[in-house]
């Protein structure tokens, strides 16, 4: 069986063209006329790839590659084997991924499933519904009443979009997506399997007596640019919206609490728990498998470290990991004296032993 491509090949190009593309140099100008068919990974990579380099944990890799040619910065140039063609970069990975926008630019955002333009006639739309001109709706998907959708937005298949939500201009909605309660900003790209606006958890408690529901009455606002992984859920605010901000992206199987506020350009990991009413602000980074406690600030810029549990507020640009987080110089230098305590009481135990 034939190995199926999912993306389009680039057009084959002169190795001088693609170092012009990447604002590289081609260290000799002799191959420039050699040709390159696609761009692949140092141990994938034959005669007619490009691939890059810029991390000496692959210089394995890079010393056995196939590669015709090689992205590299001038520091690692003299590690370059010499049937590779050496294309100089400051930053190697930024001008291959530079390359890889242009060649792939189909892969940067979802395609319509089904490959058609319009609304499929297996689509169930309210005749309330508002669908700019340019929207594709894909089978089995419905649209609820006084929905409202801007030109050049996908409607994947399976999604269900509830009354009065509204959606911008060039946006996704990845199929099985339920939306409800929500407003969209422009270009926002929502993968498979979200669920965006439903209740958030909100409970009094009474024990033995049982628990008392919280009516879950505000939005979900989510600003533009903003991408939003598969299979996470953005539960709707209690009184205030959970707003995501402009330019945020956000990974896969991501948990995001009622009344969250997430600042712009921020960028959240797989699998995070992000509990009620917390305040992140911009440019904030938070690992893979974050939990972040109810009702904290984590400042502009800061940073958290994977797998680790956030119960304090963390400053503007604070680097902060570990369970429970706190500043990562204060948490390696713990890890290291509880190391010293119990290599020492190892020793001690030895010693003892031999007496």
């Amino acid at each position: 069986m034939a190995q199926p491509t999912f993306f389009q090949s680039p057009p084959p190009a002169t190795l001088a063209a693609i170092a012009a593309k990447a604002n590289a140099v081609l260290v000799d100008p002799s191959q420039g006329e050699k040709i390159i068919k696609g761009l692949a990974s140092l141990d994938e990579a034959g005669p007619m790839h490009l691939a890059f380099f810029d991390n000496l944990k692959y210089a394995d890799q890079l010393a056995r590659t196939k590669a015709g040619a090689c992205l590299v910065s001038p520091r690692f140039e003299g590690r370059v084997p010499a049937h590779v063609a050496v294309v100089r970069a400051n930053q190697p990975f930024r001008a291959f991924v530079q390359l890889a926008r242009e060649f792939h630019a189909d892969a940067l955002r979802p395609q319509p499933w089904f490959g058609d333009d319009g609304i499929s006639p297996q689509a169930i739309i309210d005749p309330s519904a508002r669908l700019e001109d340019g929207v594709i709706v894909e089978p089995l998907a419905v649209i609820g009443a006084h929905v409202e959708i801007g030109s050049g937005t996908i409607v994947g298949a399976g999604a269900v979009i509830g009354a009065h939500v509204k959606i911008g201009r060039d946006c996704n909605v990845g199929a099985r997506t339920v939306i409800q309660c929500a407003l969209i900003g422009n270009d926002v790209l929502i993968h498979p399997g979200c669920s965006i606006g439903q209740d958030g958890y909100g409970f009094i408690f009474f024990g033995a007596n049982g628990h008392t529901k919280v009516p879950q009455t505000g939005r979900v606002i989510i600003q533009n640019h903003v991408e939003v992984g598969a299979g996470t859920t953005i539960d709707r605010g209690s009184l205030r919206d959970t707003v995501i901000g402009e330019g945020t992206k956000i990974d896969n199987q991501v948990q995001i609490g009622h009344n969250v506020t997430i600042g712009r350009h921020c960028l959240l990991a797989a699998q995070i728990g992000l509990a009620g009413s917390l305040t992140i602000g911009d440019n904030v980074a938070l690992g893979a498998k974050v939990g972040i406690n109810n009702h904290l600030t984590i400042g502009d810029g800061a940073q958290v470290t994977a797998m680790s549990g956030v119960k304090d507020d963390i400053p503007p640009n604070g680097r902060w990991g570990g369970f429970f987080a706190k500043p990562t110089k204060q948490w390696f230098r713990e890890i290291v004296a509880v190391e010293r305590l119990v290599r020492d009481q190892a020793a001690t135990s030895r010693d003892e032993g031999r007496e």
